[in-house]
């Protein structure tokens, strides 16, 4: 490779440029990092004294368990006891003053600059080779991630100490010099979570010899001390409480993330949950400890730091949301040959550790699917642990993976109108894992972004009022005769009820899970206008709340799904808990259908066949207004926001693609030649 002349006029503004751009990048991220630490901060300091830090008051308060002469672990105020190692609350106990004086503030800052710390020391320990970029965006990208992560929110509300466990070990395997003094790190980690014992063995595994025995001996000193100290609550703590099982919340709760919890969780008890806890927990740990101790000699220490943690909550009697830091670590890990597959693994990490169960999954009505949504966390760990099959260093695609294929731009665009550089338009299938989180989280953000875009009731009433005018006007205004009619016939009813409540989703998820698997370049080229059109409606429901005639007073209208509603009560029953009753305008039921029909109309060859796929979007247009839920000047705003998905899409990225229109969508397979060809240049 020739070597490039830096030292040229041209390259030295080029590089001057980029370097510009890196530093904007830069301080636009640290500027994110710091706002997200003063709202973590201020929603702390601003909750009432009773409501924040709740676990610290408990422990030192004025009527916090560090106080009460006796065990540690009796029933302490609000029957709320203390769930930390006998070590910790020897620590703690001196600090219980000082902690009265400045329970909210000293706490709150201190924690902050934790999370801080870990956040450098986690960016600092990547593993190699790290380009110039990545190692300066990595600081604030990491600290960002920890704010927004459950466990330190959990941690600054609830005033927990899990994060310093994390830090010294961290500190321990990529700071301090010497063996003795990383092994004490780790061991006083251990001392506050037990289960970080596991790091005692991965450093033996990893010729740190010296470090595991300090661990071990700095571990069994600080028990050995809390013992001489605290012998009843030391015997409560390792034998009558078996290393904190039965401490705090009840050990099946949601709140419990270990494998004890789950297994509690989904229904066994006794003599056999205990077998099958113990046998499980082995296993995870020996297939864990070995991944971990192969990336570690792969130079990935900071994989296996991660991965050790993640067994350590999976094995642990309890091991609660602020401490399952260790799984938000494991996202370092690179998985996937292809470009296109890289984001998977930690978009997930990052959803699964800073969203709830709530969004993640679909509303969970049945009890079974709350229990699965409350395990996410633990399922990630243990998956991490001992599934992902994370990349070595030493694997070609490691540096090199299989480039994305991108078309050629189209030349049919209006010149007038910038590019975005970024916006490359994909010939490849996507990855059916992260375009499934991503209409997850879309469709979830949606959902709750919709229901909170709530306007007032004389508002909507008056834009209804305005919309009727304008019907009457265009002599549009048959929404009322032909609800009365279909209110009149009762398999027509019905039928109109289920179509509208049924199909508005499964028509367009249908369309999408075709293009997914036989045209890949059309799906790319659909999905998106969805995507906007929903934007642009949300849009409408905040800027134009609009009541639909089943809500409108004495106008006549029969709201056949819901039944009668309760116009005098400001909530109208049960119904507004549930959603916006006044995101009518644009109608997205129409929106949706008529993306279908579009998308229908660009699959199907045959002429006459074509047209078939616009019965779905008139068949929705009658039900919407035999419903009453919609007025017919709703259905145009439906079709307005997707002409308008449709146009950004073409400002983006010019018209259809030449593979999407002829129907020569190559999928994977054009991956598996730009990987031939990549192969053949090196």
């Amino acid at each position: 490779m020739a070597n490039v002349d830096r030292s040229s006029p041209g390259n030295a503004s080029r590089a001057g440029v980029a370097g510009a751009r890196l530093g904007a990048v830069r301080a636009v991220l640290w500027l994110l990092a710091a706002l997200l630490a003063v709202r973590q901060t201020a929603e702390v300091l601003g909750t009432p004294r009773g409501e924040r830090l709740t676990d610290l008051e408990t422990w030192v308060g004025p009527y916090g368990v560090l106080h009460v002469s006796g065990s540690l672990y009796d029933s302490t105020y609000d029957s709320t006891e203390f769930t930390g190692t006998p070590f910790g609350g020897l620590v703690l106990k001196p600090l219980t003053n000082a902690a009265e004086q400045a329970l909210g503030w000293g706490w709150t800052f201190g924690t902050l600059l934790l999370v801080v710390a870990l956040g450098l020391v986690a960016a600092r320990a990547l593993p190699g080779p790290v380009s110039r970029r990545t190692s300066l965006l990595a600081a604030p990208v990491a600290i960002s991630l920890l704010m927004l992560s459950l466990p330190v929110r959990n941690t600054f509300t609830l005033g927990q100490v899990s994060v310093l466990p994390v830090l010294l070990v961290l500190l321990g395997c990529f700071v301090v010099k010497g063996e003795r003094v990383s092994g004490i790190l780790i061991g006083l980690g251990a001392a506050l979570q037990p289960t970080l014992l596991l790091f005692a063995p991965l450093l033996l595994l990893t010729r740190r010899r010296r470090a595991a025995v300090s661990t071990g001996v700095t571990f069994a000193a600080t028990a050995a001390v809390a013992w001489v100290a605290m012998p009843r609550d030391s015997w409560t703590y390792w034998v009558h409480h078996m290393a904190g099982v039965g401490l705090g919340n009840v050990s099946d709760g949601f709140a419990n993330q270990s494998l004890h919890g789950a297994l509690l969780r989904f229904g066994l008890q006794g003599p056999v949950e205990v077998l099958v806890f113990c046998l499980l927990a082995a296993a995870v740990t020996v297939f864990g400890m070995r991944r971990a101790v192969k990336y570690a000699r792969d130079g990935q220490l900071l994989l296996a730091v991660a991965l050790t943690g993640c067994v350590s909550v999976a094995i642990a009697p309890t091991a609660w949301q602020h401490q399952l830091l260790w799984v938000l670590l494991a996202a370092v890990g690179r998985v996937g040959k292809r470009s296109a597959d890289r984001p998977v693994w930690p978009v997930t990490v990052v959803l699964v550790m800073t969203l709830s169960s709530e969004l993640l999954l679909p509303k969970m009505k049945f009890e079974f699917m709350q229990k699965v949504g409350a395990t996410l966390p633990l399922a990630v760990a243990i998956v991490a642990a001992c599934a992902v099959p994370f990349l070595l260093r030493t694997s070609e695609h490691w540096q090199r993976p299989v480039p994305t294929v991108y078309e050629a731009p189209v030349p049919a665009r209006w010149a007038w109108i910038p590019l975005l550089p970024f916006w490359r338009r994909v010939l490849s299938r996507p990855n059916l894992l992260l375009e499934l989180l991503l209409i997850r989280i879309g469709f979830a953000a949606y959902t709750n972004v919709r229901a909170a875009a709530t306007g007032s009731r004389p508002a909507a009433e008056e834009h209804a009022e305005q919309i009727l005018t304008v019907e009457r006007f265009l002599h549009l205004d048959f929404e009322l005769e032909i609800n009365r009619w279909v209110a009149g016939v009762n398999w027509l009813e019905a039928a109109s009820d289920y179509y509208y409540e049924t199909f508005h989703f499964l028509f367009p998820l249908l369309m999408l899970g075709f293009l997914y698997v036989w045209r890949p370049a059309l799906y790319r080229w659909g999905r998106t206008p969805l995507g906007f059109a929903t934007l642009l409606a949300l849009l409408g429901f905040w800027l134009y709340p609009l009541a639909p005639p089943r809500l409108m007073p004495d106008m006549g209208f029969i709201d056949t799904i819901n039944g009668a509603q309760d116009l005098t009560e400001p909530k109208f029953g049960g119904l507004t808990e549930l959603t916006n009753q006044y995101a009518a305008m644009p109608s997205l039921h129409i929106g949706w259908s008529f993306w279908f029909g579009i998308m229908f109309f660009c699959v199907i060859r045959h002429r006459a066949l074509r047209l078939l796929g616009f019965l779905h979007p008139a068949i929705t247009l009658f039900t919407i207004v035999a419903t009453a839920n919609h007025w017919l000047l709703d259905a145009v705003g439906g079709v307005a926001v997707v002409a308008a998905g449709f146009a950004l899409q073409y400002v983006l990225c010019g018209p259809r693609s030449a593979a999407a229109s002829a129907g020569k969508d190559r999928g994977d397979s054009v991956s598996s030649a730009a990987a031939v060809a990549v192969g053949t240049k090196s």
